[in-house]
């Protein structure tokens, strides 16, 4: 099998039909995998995957493919790093390269509600469209396509509607890649704090000295943590783990209260949990963590 695009959609997809036994090779134009995650995490989550057999055809592009009815697929690539061609021939093809809105045949070009060119519709900072008692949430509208920010999306709009306000921080939304294991994260990725500028810190954990993942024999990842090189607020968190799209909530947590690393290091979390590594990173973060 073959997945065009190795973003979330066909990482999570081809994870799943290479667990179920297939031979899958994923396809990505750029020179890693999710290059929106902290480059020092999506390393970690590529060579994970690598572990399980997935294949990677990283700085290639699909030129062109053919469809053989019931020969299977066979696509034309090009590497642009080292400028060759190769042919690979597969039973089948999953293009994953992106999603837009569903908002065709919706009619709403009778309803004055405004679209643009890639069909989202447009709204102001209230939710509220071009028609005022009209208001558009979640895929439809600019941003990420998750349910969760649909959902605060839906909460904070009805809340504007009654005039009792209504805010989503957009900085403070998690996203999880729902492979295995799983990738998670909130806030700032190391890349983007050192192209603002931004001075910073950063505490690094493996599972793999974590008591909780080794008992399960679950102990590839880590979790890591960005904080103000100053103020010691925590700007990003990231985390690799079977079981990451549920740590990542302390994370969010923390990052919409303005914590500091110190707050969360200094914070009993039981032992012995999965929990314990998002400590230590924090604890690692702000001084230096005790089982590491």
């Amino acid at each position: 099998m073959a997945v065009i695009g190795g973003g979330v959609i066909g990482l999570e997809l081809g994870s799943v039909y290479q667990r179920l036994g297939s031979e899958v090779t994923v396809i990505q134009h750029t020179d890693r995998i999710c290059p929106f995650l902290d480059e020092e995490v999506g390393k970690a989550f590529q060579n994970s995957l690598k572990k399980q057999g997935l294949q990677f055809a990283l700085n290639t592009k699909v030129n062109s493919g053919v469809n053989r009815k019931g020969q299977g697929v066979k696509l034309n690539l090009f590497n642009t790093k080292d400028n060759k061609e190769v042919a690979l021939d597969v039973d089948v093809c999953l293009v994953s390269i992106g999603r837009h809105p569903f908002t065709g045949g919706l009619g709403l070009e009778n309803t004055g509600v405004q679209v643009n060119d890639r069909g989202q519709v447009v709204i102001n900072d209230h939710w509220q469209t071009k028609v005022p008692h009209i208001y558009a949430i979640g895929d439809v509208v600019q941003g990420a396509m998750l349910a969760h920010k649909a959902e605060e999306e839906g909460i904070a709009a009805v809340e504007h509607i009654l005039g009792e306000g209504g805010h989503v921080n957009y900085d403070a939304i998690p996203g999880v890649i729902y492979t295995n294991p799983e990738v998670a994260n909130v806030g700032k990725t190391e890349e983007e704090l050192k192209k603002a500028g931004i001075p910073y810190k950063k505490g690094v954990f493996p599972f793999s000295a974590n008591s909780r993942a080794r008992t399960n024999m679950d102990s590839d990842g880590l979790v890591k943590i960005l904080t103000h090189a100053q103020t010691d607020k925590v700007l990003g968190i990231h985390i690799l783990h079977t079981m990451a799209g549920e740590m990542i909530a302390e994370g969010v947590l923390a990052f919409e209260y303005g914590a500091s690393a110190e707050d969360i290091a200094r914070t009993c979390h039981a032992h012995p949990t999965l929990s314990e590594a998002f400590k230590e990173a924090a604890m690692a973060a702000f001084d230096k963590p005790i089982h590491f």
